[in-house]
C-alpha cells in the first residue's frame, strides 16, 4: 500500500480531501467499484455533494461510469491520465449481466488475431441490449440462446474479474458468427493459430453441447482449409454430428464464378472462392489421417 501512496503522490496533490478519501479507502479496502450511495455512505455528505466528488473523480480521471449509479476505480497505480483497452474491457462487463467478453475480442487477449478493432463484443442471453460506447470504443452486445451462453471463465483486467469465452468457445462462436470476428477469411487464419493451442476434445465437446449441424459442417470445413489438422479422435466426433441428409451453406446467397462448390467431406455448399478464404489455401480433400489426440 505505501508503494501505491507513494506512486500516487503527486496525482492525489491535485485532489480534495474528499476526493482523496474517496480512492484512498476503495485502495485500502481492496474494491475497484463503488455506487452513488457508497460515496455517501464513506464521506457522509449529502447526495448533492457526492454527486460533486463524483463529478470532479470523473472529470480527473479517477473513475468512470459503469452503468447507472455505479463506477469503477482506474487503478491509481496504471495512472488516471490513460484508459487502457483493458479498462475498457472491465467498464464495458458492467454493462450487462449475465455476460462474456467474447468473438474478436477475446481471440485477440488469446493472441488468435493481430487485428486490433475499436468494438467490444459481449455476449449475454439477455435480448434488447443497447449498443453503448465507452471513450472512442464501441461495445456491441450479441444475444445468444442459453444453449449457447456457456465456456467462459474470469480474466483478471487490472484487478477486475472479467467473465471471457475460454479459447475453445471463443473459436467456436467466431465460426458461428462470422461477422462478429472480422469474416471468413480472417476466422480461418485464427484456426490454424488455435489449432495447437486448443484442447480439442473440449472444443468436440462444446460442440456436441450446442448441438447444431450446420456449425459442425462450417467449422469442420474451415479447420480443413489450414495446414493445422485436427485430432483424428476429434475429427471423428465432430463429423459423427452429420448425417446423410445433412445440407449446409456458406457464404452469400449469389454464387461467385470461382466459388468452391459442394465439398462432400463435410456436406456443404460454399459459394466462397478461395481468394475469400485469405488467397492461396489448401482445399480440402478427404483423408484419413491426421493428428493423434
Amino acid at each position: 500500500m505505501s508503494t501505491i501512496c507513494y506512486a500516487m503522490n503527486s496525482n492525489l496533490r491535485s485532489l480534495s480531501p474528499y476526493e482523496s478519501k474517496v480512492v484512498l479507502s476503495l485502495v485500502e479496502d481492496g474494491h475497484r467499484e463503488i455506487d452513488r450511495a457508497g460515496v455517501i455512505a464513506k464521506l457522509g455528505v449529502s447526495p448533492a455533494s457526492a454527486d460533486l466528488v463524483i463529478r470532479s473523480l470523473r472529470r480527473k480521471g479517477w473513475l468512470e461510469r459503469a452503468g447507472r449509479g455505479r463506477y469503477l476505480l482506474i487503478p491509481p497505480d496504471q495512472g488516471p491520465e490513460v484508459i487502457a483497452e483493458s479498462n475498457i474491457l472491465a467498464l464495458a462487463s458492467r454493462l450487462v449481466d449475465p455476460y462474456y467478453v467474447g468473438y474478436s475480442t477475446a481471440a485477440a487477449h488469446y493472441g488468435l488475431t493481430t487485428q486490433m478493432r475499436s468494438v467490444v463484443w459481449i455476449a449475454t442471453p439477455t435480448a434488447g441490449i443497447r449498443d453503448r460506447h465507452i471513450h472512442d470504443t464501441a461495445v456491441r452486445f450479441v444475444h445468444l440462446s442459453p444453449r449457447k451462453f456457456f465456456g467462459f471463465e474470469d480474466v483478471p483486467v487490472f484487478g477486475y474479474p472479467v467473465h471471457m469465452s475460454d479459447r475453445e468457445k471463443t473459436i467456436i462462436d467466431c465460426v458461428d458468427r462470422l461477422r462478429f470476428a472480422g469474416g471468413v477469411s480472417e476466422v480461418r487464419q485464427m484456426l490454424a493459430a488455435a489449432a495447437r493451442r486448443v484442447d480439442w476434445q473440449k472444443l468436440v465437446n462444446y460442440m456436441e453441447k450446442i448441438g447444431s449441424v450446420s456449425l459442425a459442417q462450417r467449422f469442420g470445413f474451415l479447420a480443413d482449409t489450414t495446414e493445422a489438422g485436427m485430432p483424428n479422435g476429434a475429427r471423428a466426433r465432430l463429423k459423427g454430428m452429420l448425417r446423410p441428409s445433412s445440407r449446409s451453406f456458406l457464404g452469400p446467397p449469389a454464387k461467385p464464378k470461382d466459388a468452391i462448390g459442394y465439398n462432400a467431406e463435410w456436406q456443404i455448399l460454399v459459394h466462397l472462392s478461395p481468394r475469400d478464404l485469405g488467397g492461396e489455401v489448401a482445399l480440402p480433400v478427404r483423408r484419413s489421417a491426421g493428428r493423434s489426440d
